[in-house]
Formats: structure tokens, C-alpha cells, sequence
């Protein structure tokens, strides 16, 4: 999952959730403002097993 964090010129926040990273880079291009692009990963595999 992508969030594209969006900080306008009026002391707005915004933020837009994408599935595809391709999609999320595209929207990035049409806002205005310091923007933060993201990834979350979620790391729910709990087939992996590491011992210590």
C-alpha cells in the first residue's frame, strides 16, 4: 500500500491511499505542495520463523 502525504500552502494535510506504486506516482505529479510519498508493508507472514 502507498500514502501519499500532501502539505498545502493554506496548512492543510491531506493523504491518498494507493494499491499500486505506478498509480500512486502518477497521482504525486498533479498536487502542489510538499508532498511525502510512502510505502507500508505489512509484514503478517507468519511462516517465517527466525530464531535467535
Amino acid at each position: 500500500m502507498w500514502i501519499l502525504t500532501v502539505y498545502s500552502n493554506e496548512n492543510n494535510i491531506s493523504m491518498y491511499e494507493f494499491n499500486a506504486e505506478k498509480e500512486a506516482r502518477e497521482a504525486l505529479k498533479n498536487f502542489k505542495g510538499c508532498k511525502i510519498l510512502s510505502e507500508v508493508v505489512y509484514d503478517n507472514d507468519h511462516s517465517t520463523l527466525v530464531m535467535i
